[in-house]
C-alpha cells in the first residue's frame, strides 16, 4: 500500500488521497481548491493519476473542499463507485449541482462584464457535469464495509463536524490506514462528538485549527453582542455563512436568542442560499446525527425567512432597516453573499460577521485582515462596515480536542500524518503530537508519496 497526497497537503482544501493497493487505486476525498489562486489554478490542471484508472471514490464529507472535484473527475472520465454516508449523498445532491451551476453564472457574469481575462470565461464544470456524476454514487452506512478490491475494504465512522461526515478506515492486507477527514468538537451545540477509533497502523488527521484553542465563548453571547450593537445604530448584519452546517448552527442560535428574547423577536432574519435551505431541511431527516430533539429542530428551521429567487435577493439590497443576512459562502469566495456585500458593505452602520475558517486568499481572510476595501465583480467596494468575527462556532475540533481524539487509540499509530492545514497549524499540530503523546508524524507536501513501511518514495 502507498499513500499519495494530492490535497490538503500546506492548505485546508482540494482533500485528496491516492491509496494504492497492488492494482487497485482509491482516491479518499475528492475536493476542490479554494483561496489563494495558485491553489485555484490546480483545480484546472489534470491530475497526476488518470482518472479511468481510479477503482473507487470514498468520501469523508460533503463539503466542497473534498467533495466538490468529482464532477471533473467523472466528467474526465472516472467510472467507478463513490462511496459515502447516506446523509453526504443526500448533501452532495444539493452540492454538487449548486457548484456547477454557481460557475456557470459567474463564467456568464464574467463574460457579460467583461472582466475576465479569459474569452469567453468558462465554468470549471457545469450544473449537467455534477448531475451526471451523482449516478456513481453508493451510500454506505455507519459501520459497514463495502470491499474496494485488490484486498482493501472500506468502512465509515462518525465524526461530527456536518450531517454524515466520517472517519473513514481503509483496511488492507497488512495495514489498517485511518482518515479522521474533518472531525468535529465533542463540545459543538449542533453535532455529536466524533465516535473514538482505538486502532490504526497509519493515521491521517487533519488540522485546519491545529495552531489554537478555540476560545471558552458562548456563541449566543458573541453573536447576541454583535446584532445588538448593529441594529442599535440602525444596520444590517450580513453573515457569510456556509451552507452546510454554519448556517444551521447560526439559525439554531438565533432562534435561542429569539426565544430568549435576547434580541428581538420580530427581528427579521433572511436565509439567502436556495442550497442552505434545502440543506436545513436535512437536518429534520437525519435527527439521530445531531443532538436537536424534534421541537428545537423545528424551531431552528422556520425562525428565518428563506429567500429562494434572485429578484427576493436583491431586493433585500434594497432595505433599509436593521435585519439579518445569512447567505452563502462562508468564505466571500461567491454565491449571493458576494452581491450583499457590494450593498452593504460601504455602509458604517453595517456589520460583516464571520462564523468560520477564512483560508488564505479568499475575501474573508482579507476583510478580517483590514482590508479598505474588497475587489468584487472587477470593481474595489469600499469597506466601511464592521467586520467581526464569532469565533466560537468552528465546527473544527482545536488542537488539543484533537490531541483527546488521539488518545484513544491503544497504541500508536506508525506514522501519523498531519495534513488539511495551512503550514503553521500544521506543524503546531505535529509539535502538540509528537510532546503530548510522543507520536511519530510526518507534515507532507503537495504530491508526496509514501509507501506504508515509512519508507518516503520520490513525488
Amino acid at each position: 500500500m502507498r499513500i499519495q497526497f494530492l490535497g490538503a497537503a500546506g492548505t485546508v482544501t482540494g482533500s485528496k488521497y491516492l491509496v494504492t493497493s497492488r492494482d487497485t487505486r482509491v482516491l479518499v476525498d475528492c475536493g476542490l481548491f479554494q483561496g489563494l489562486k495558485q491553489l485555484r489554478l490546480r483545480n484546472w490542471a489534470a491530475l497526476p493519476v488518470e482518472p479511468k484508472s481510479l477503482s473507487a471514490v470514498v468520501l469523508t464529507h460533503a463539503h466542497l473542499d473534498h467533495s466538490g472535484y468529482v464532477p471533473l473527475l467523472v466528467k474526465a472520465g472516472f467510472r467507478g463507485p463513490i462511496y459515502c454516508t447516506p446523509a453526504t449523498f443526500e448533501l452532495c445532491k444539493i452540492l454538487l449541482p449548486d457548484s456547477g451551476r454557481l460557475q456557470e453564472e459567474d463564467a456568464g457574469y464574467a463574460n457579460r462584464g467583461g472582466f475576465s481575462k479569459h474569452h469567453p470565461a468558462l465554468p470549471l464544470y457545469t450544473e449537467e457535469d455534477a448531475l451526471a456524476s451523482l449516478r456513481r454514487f453508493r451510500p454506505l452506512g455507519n459501520g459497514e464495509s463495502v470491499d474496494l478490491g485488490g484486498g482493501l475494504s472500506a468502512r465509515f465512522d462518525p465524526a461530527g463536524h456536518i450531517l454524515g461526515a466520517a472517519i473513514v478506515t481503509l483496511t488492507g492486507e497488512t495495514h489498517r490506514v485511518v482518515f479522521s477527514g474533518d472531525l468535529g468538537r465533542p463540545d459543538d451545540p449542533l453535532m455529536r462528538a466524533p465516535c473514538a477509533i482505538e486502532a490504526a497502523d497509519y493515521l491521517v488527521v487533519e488540522s485546519t485549527y491545529g495552531d489554537r484553542l478555540h476560545p471558552p465563548i458562548d456563541p449566543l453571547d458573541e453573536l447576541e453582542a454583535v446584532i445588538t450593537r448593529t441594529i442599535g445604530r440602525g444596520g444590517v448584519v450580513v453573515v457569510p455563512a456556509f451552507a452546510v452546517g454554519r448556517a444551521q448552527s447560526l439559525l439554531l442560535c438565533i432562534a435561542r436568542l429569539k426565544a430568549a428574547q435576547r434580541i428581538p423577536r420580530d427581528l427579521p432574519v433572511y436565509l439567502n442560499s436556495p442550497m442552505a435551505v434545502d440543506v436545513t431541511g436535512l437536518y429534520q431527516r437525519f435527527r439521530g446525527e445531531h443532538r436537536l430533539d424534534a421541537q428545537e429542530c423545528a424551531a431552528m428551521c422556520r425562525v428565518a425567512k428563506y429567500v429562494n429567487s434572485v429578484e427576493e435577493s436583491e431586493h433585500l439590497n434594497t432595505l433599509q432597516r436593521p435585519m439579518i443576512i445569512v447567505a452563502a459562502s462562508g468564505m466571500a469566495t461567491g454565491g449571493r453573499v458576494v452581491h450583499h456585500l457590494k450593498a452593504f458593505a460601504p455602509g458604517a452602520r453595517n456589520t460583516i460577521l464571520f462564523s468560520g475558517y477564512q483560508a488564505a486568499g479568499t475575501r474573508g481572510a482579507a476583510m478580517l485582515a483590514g482590508a479598505p476595501s474588497i475587489r468584487i465583480h472587477g470593481q474595489d467596494v469600499p469597506l466601511r462596515a464592521e467586520v467581526a468575527a464569532c469565533t466560537s462556532l468552528s465546527a473544527h475540533a482545536d488542537h488539543a480536542q484533537i490531541v483527546q481524539w488521539l488518545r484513544h487509540f491503544k497504541t500508536p499509530p506508525r506514522i501519523t500524518f498531519i495534513t488539511h492545514g495551512e503550514p503553521v497549524a500544521a506543524d503546531t499540530m505535529r509539535q502538540h503530537v509528537e510532546r503530548e503523546l510522543h507520536w511519530t508524524t510526518q507534515v507532507p507536501d503537495y504530491r508526496d508519496s509514501v509507501d506504508l513501511d515509512g519508507l518516503p518514495v520520490s513525488a
